[in-house]
């Protein structure tokens, strides 16, 4: 199994590229043609999704042997677990009960103008009414989603590019 997956690791980095790119146009989709306005840790949670994506085309075109995969591993790691904070603490929001939902914030737009970047990262994770509206897409919110997609990526990212990998090329 690990051998089959060493020698299929470019294909596999490409078709985790591939799946970051079909989640990104998903969250553009749900916006332009579903009509649903992304919320700032929604945003962020695409973010997330772009960098992963972006990780997995340089490792596939890269194809590093060794200690080269076992950095896009840990760069993969970072980037998803990041994604998995964002997307939990947005259902973390969206479960609270109406009188602790956060009073409706500014928008990342207007914080990004206005407020230091550090600023706008506390201010973005500390929530906003707008991200604790439940939007369900084939009967789970989007955040529910995205937390999948950042697990997998996180496990995917690990098992292809990871250590063992690196050991038989």
């Amino acid at each position: 199994m690990q051998e089959f997956m060493i020698r299929r690791r470019r294909s596999l980095n490409v078709g985790a590229a591939i799946a970051m790119t079909l989640v990104f146009a998903t969250a553009y989709a749900l916006e332009y043609l579903g009509g649903l306005e992304p919320c700032p840790l929604c945003i962020f949670q695409r973010l997330a999704v772009a960098v992963l994506g972006v990780l997995f085309l340089a490792a596939a075109l890269h194809h590093p042997r060794a200690w080269g995969s076992q950095v896009y591993a840990g760069l993969v790691t970072l980037a998803a677990i990041a994604g998995i904070g964002i997307a939990g603490r947005h259902l973390w929001l969206q479960s609270l009960p109406a009188e602790q939902v956060p009073a409706c914030g500014p928008g990342l737009d207007y914080m990004l103008d206005t407020m230091p970047f550090s600023r706008v990262i506390g201010q973005v994770l500390g929530g906003s009414g707008q991200c604790a509206e439940v939007e369900p897409v084939m009967g789970l919110p989007i955040p529910a989603w995205t937390l999948i997609v950042f697990i997998a990526a996180l496990i995917g990212g690990v098992v292809v590019n990871g250590r063992a990998a690196a050991r038989l090329d």
